[in-house]
């Protein structure tokens, strides 16, 4: 696989989208692009979700034979499987490159126009089914502004060497190199750092633990903030928020909250899946620490499907000073051994 090129292809596409979901805002209305058009297992796509497609659909099949051939899998993409091969007269197993892709995550933000998504994207080379998040080698990630705004941030990242930031100007197609850094800090007190709850149900469990993890690691003061939060809908924006040193400390934990709510008979809601976290591999190039929920390296399979626990810490310090609270936290009401 040529990362390079794979690179620019993705960069290519994440543009495109950008652009047609810029455009889609200024000119329609919120009702239009907030209607349902299909409920299918991993979420539900909404108008202006299937609207992209038929902008990322040319420049893959145009760029699949420079790259030895393409495998798709994307959220509401494609048929019933959401999969896409390119040159359409290739055998999947022939291709050599196999990308997992969210064109919108954060659908429900950018829709309403309240918040930036983002589109996300990785690549691997091409093993057939059986495939998984560490198989990626690289992973693009392209800030969908506003309608408010005019730069779009585009972070990227070649396995073993590096990440790397550009921002392009809307308004008159002007690219720059972008910064970023991760905070250097040492604690979560006095930062933004949360446990995601922004779907029900059962997010007064997950805020009880949050506080716990607080009231554990600093003594509440009269008329002080310990920590703030952000609860940005959208995993891509989470991560995003870690890279550019906004945030120290991030906590998706809802599959095991809905594995325990499944057995005392609660409906459960929405979860992560491996497109979401699919650009993990620029926050590992940044130095940010990815696990999964038991505090192993996130490592999960490449579908659609799949329920998606991560936690993300800034740096060592952070994570040396959250992780053994949560990870108690988390044994003492069973979610993890």
């Amino acid at each position: 696989m040529h990362h390079d090129k794979v690179i620019a292809v993705l960069i290519k596409v994440g543009n495109a989208v950008c652009d047609h979901v810029y455009q889609s805002l200024q000119t329609q209305h919120i009702e239009k692009l907030s209607e349902i058009v299909e409920d299918v297992a991993e979420d539900t796509i909404y108008v202006i979700d299937r609207e992209v497609e038929k902008v990322i659909t040319p420049i893959l099949e145009k760029s699949a034979p420079e790259l030895g051939g393409i495998v798709l899998i994307a959220e509401g993409m494609g048929d019933k499987t959401c999969k896409q091969v390119w040159p359409s007269y290739l055998q999947e197993e022939k291709a050599a490159v196999r990308i997992i892709m969210d064109p919108i995550d954060g659908t429900r933000g950018i829709m309403y126009n309240k918040r930036s998504a983002f589109f996300l994207a990785g690549a691997a080379p091409n093993q057939g089914n059986e495939m998984y998040l560490q198989d990626i080698e690289v992973s693009v990630m392209t800030e969908l502004p506003t309608s408010k705004a005019y730069l779009s941030d585009i972070l990227f990242a070649i396995k073993g060497k590096g990440a790397f930031g550009l921002q392009r100007n809307l308004l008159n197609q002007k690219v720059s190199k972008l910064h970023f850094q991760p905070s250097s800090a040492t604690t979560i007190i006095g930062g933004f750092a949360q446990i995601s709850r922004f779907f029900p149900p059962g997010r007064a469990i997950l805020a009880k633990i949050e506080e716990e993890l607080i009231d554990s690691l600093a003594e509440v003061q009269e008329g002080k903030a310990l920590v703030f939060e952000d609860q940005y809908i959208s995993s891509g924006g989470q991560l995003y928020e870690i890279l550019m040193g906004h945030d120290r400390f991030i906590a998706d934990l809802r599959p095991a909250l809905y594995q325990q709510l499944n057995q005392s008979g609660t409906v459960t809601g929405l979860t992560c899946h491996p497109y979401d976290v699919c650009t993990t591999l620029v926050g590992d190039e940044a130095g940010i620490i990815i696990t999964d929920i038991k505090g192993a390296i996130l490592n999960v399979p490449l579908n659609l499907t799949h329920s998606v626990g991560w936690i993300a810490y800034a740096n060592k310090n952070i994570q040396q000073q959250v992780e053994p609270v949560l990870q108690r936290i988390l044994r003492k009401i069973n979610w993890i051994p």
